[in-house]
């Protein structure tokens, strides 16, 4: 098999991150406290990225390292006998955002060319340098501030930023990603669980992330405060001076412009068409009509990244809680990366 150190050594690292997490830094190793130290400087240099959010994701791709969890996901293609020189552009928006990207280039026997987000340029080079020792140094990559001698290119951006790389990469074969989010659509025959999961979609990594929910739908009679209720455990939210002044500025607007909003504190929930909310605000529509809530799907489909619901519902969703919880086999924009990588 072309990956086997490869596969083996992502399983390595899955192990490390995860006796990381369970141990104390009283009983750190070196490696582990190279790690340590480099969450902490992260957070310095990005106040969103804290130590929680930190663990929570690094906890998340441990468990998905696993070599059955690894060779079921590769099954599915054809790698390349050709090593091609893949560039990515990463997003900085959560932790290690762009780790998958890296992972499926490398276990697609090409090599990734990486220009790394200035908000996240600490773990992912550390986390590539442990994969490559747990792999017996089989694994060839490049960080670059200017990507260069590329075969072809992945970035993500905003929609702005696209236009731009779509432009500039036009002669190149490539995946360009755009701005996205996600959204809910409660039936009203939710537990008091399941919504508080929805929190969890709601409000991990501040809701920075595209599968976090902005948008919910929701029934005509369905109460406001069962939203409320359910988001109670994130009330210490506020206190994190960014997520703060995001609170404070659109709170401020909505008053100065004499909007009708909802308020318990530490979000807020508005009546709007629109998919996509300010931080610290959540959108929402009602609908008399459960047919009403699938054409919202179909007409904003270009712009959702997930949906959330309950599976008695019939739409193509995924379960409460799950938002931040991707499998291997999950891609941005629905746009199968590894497919894309076994035909360059």
């Amino acid at each position: 098999m072309l990956n086997e150190n490869k596969i083996l050594g992502l399983e390595k690292l899955g192990e490390f991150i995860n006796d990381f997490i369970q141990k104390n830094d009283d009983n750190y190793n070196e490696k582990e406290e190279r790690l340590a130290y480099l969450m902490t400087r992260s957070e310095l240099e990005n106040p969103w990225f804290t130590q929680e959010n930190q663990r929570y994701n690094l906890k998340q791709w441990s468990g998905l390292f696993t070599k059955n969890n690894i060779e079921k996901w590769l099954s599915g293609y054809k790698l390349s006998n050709t090593r091609k020189r893949v560039g990515l552009i990463l997003a900085g928006n959560i932790p290690l955002v762009g780790f998958h990207d890296i992972i499926s280039v490398v276990l697609s026997n090409h090599i990734p060319v990486i220009k790394l987000s200035s908000k996240d340029r600490l773990m992912l080079p550390y986390l590539l340098q442990l994969w490559n020792e747990f792999s017996n140094n089989e694994i060839e990559y490049h960080i670059v501030e200017k990507l260069e001698n590329f075969d072809a290119v992945i970035a993500t951006g905003s929609n702005n930023t696209a236009r731009y790389l779509e432009y500039y990469f036009k002669d190149s074969l490539s995946i360009i990603r755009k701005n996205r989010t996600s959204i809910a659509v409660l039936t009203g025959d939710e537990t008091d669980e399941e919504l508080r999961l929805l929190a969890d979609d709601i409000f991990r990594y501040f809701g920075l992330g595209c599968r976090n929910v902005t948008k919910i739908l929701i029934p005509e009679n369905f109460s406001l405060d069962r939203l409320f209720e359910s988001f109670v455990h994130y009330s210490d939210i506020i206190n994190h001076h960014k997520y703060a002044n995001n609170y404070d500025y659109n709170r401020a607007i909505y008053l100065l412009n004499q909007d009708m909003f909802w308020d318990n504190n530490f979000v807020m929930l508005k009546e709007d068409e629109k998919l996509f909310s300010p931080l610290s605000v959540i959108n929402f529509s009602r609908y008399s009509n459960f047919d009403d809530a699938v054409k919202y799907l179909e007409e904003n489909k270009d712009d959702i990244q997930a949906v959330v619901a309950k599976s008695e519902s019939g739409l193509d969703a995924i379960r409460f809680g799950e938002t931040q919880n991707p499998s291997l086999d999950t891609y941005a924009d629905n746009v199968d990366t590894m497919a894309f990588l076994s035909v360059i």
